[in-house]
């Protein structure tokens, strides 16, 4: 059956999708794949899918924020889906991340609203740690800078309360800031779909969050390059996962 949303059904047969938030980015994506067709665009969901190294993969925007993020996990579900990757952005919350450096995200807080309207706060936000060792042996073998670690899922950039709040998670080791990880990986969790994310630091701790992501938008030369690493390192996860499956089916 057609999902409501991403306007997509099971006739696919597609087992691993990529997720980017901006539909723009799923040219960008496209670049990276065999035979990319475009599929449909509903809404803030564009959707495509192409081959790599012998994998199928789907590509689907999900727009912004964990409320559109966690339709696209409960429909890529119904349809069959079961490993998603996040490629997403965020605002570093240490000194010294780079733009355009990686953080590939174990775990989430979960400030985020979606998450909330599925379970309490004190069930936790993690990523599938198969898939994730997954990510982190891709970006290693690529050479690509990453780290590892927790990031804050929020609900709004421009609240009242937004620098104290930054600081807050600074001061406790998270790395950084995005809107759509918690719910992605909670709603994955609970729906069995292996889930994890990576995010393109866009913004130095400190700096203009509107300021930097206009940069980012007109394609800064560092920023460009972690969105294009971030989209190798998760198909190249999705390359080992498959190859996990195949040794285990062996």
């Amino acid at each position: 059956m057609k999902q409501p949303h991403i306007a997509l059904d099971g006739s696919l047969g597609i087992s691993y999708a990529i997720l980017p938030g901006d539909p723009a980015r799923i040219d960008r994506i496209k670049e990276f794949l065999e035979d990319a067709q475009e599929l449909s665009y509903n809404r803030e969901f564009r959707s495509a899918h192409g081959r790599y190294k012998g994998v199928d993969v789907l590509a689907l925007s999900t727009g912004i924020g964990g409320c559109s993020a966690g339709i696209a996990v409960e429909e890529l579900r119904n349809i069959g889906v079961r490993a998603a990757i996040r490629v997403g952005s965020c605002g570093a919350l240490q000194a010294g991340i780079d733009l355009g450096e990686l953080i590939v995200v174990s775990g989430a807080v979960r400030d985020d609203g979606a998450s909330k309207a599925y379970l309490p706060e004190i069930y936790p936000a993690f990523a599938d740690i198969e898939l994730l060792s997954c990510i982190l042996d891709a970006a290693s073998g690529l050479g690509v800078p990453h780290r590892e670690g927790v990031v804050h899922s929020h609900e709004s950039f421009y609240h009242d309360e937004a620098d104290a709040q930054s600081a807050y998670w600074s001061s406790k080791g998270v790395l950084g800031a995005d809107m759509e990880s918690a719910a992605l990986l909670t709603i994955g969790r609970l729906r069995g779909v292996k889930a994890a994310s990576i995010l393109n630091n866009v913004v130095l701790y400190g700096a203009d969050t509107a300021d930097a992501i206009g940069d980012y938008a007109g394609g800064a030369e560092r920023t460009a390059r972690g969105e294009r690493d971030e989209i190798r390192v998760a198909l190249e996860a999705f390359v080992r996962l498959e190859a996990r499956q195949g040794r285990r089916d062996a």
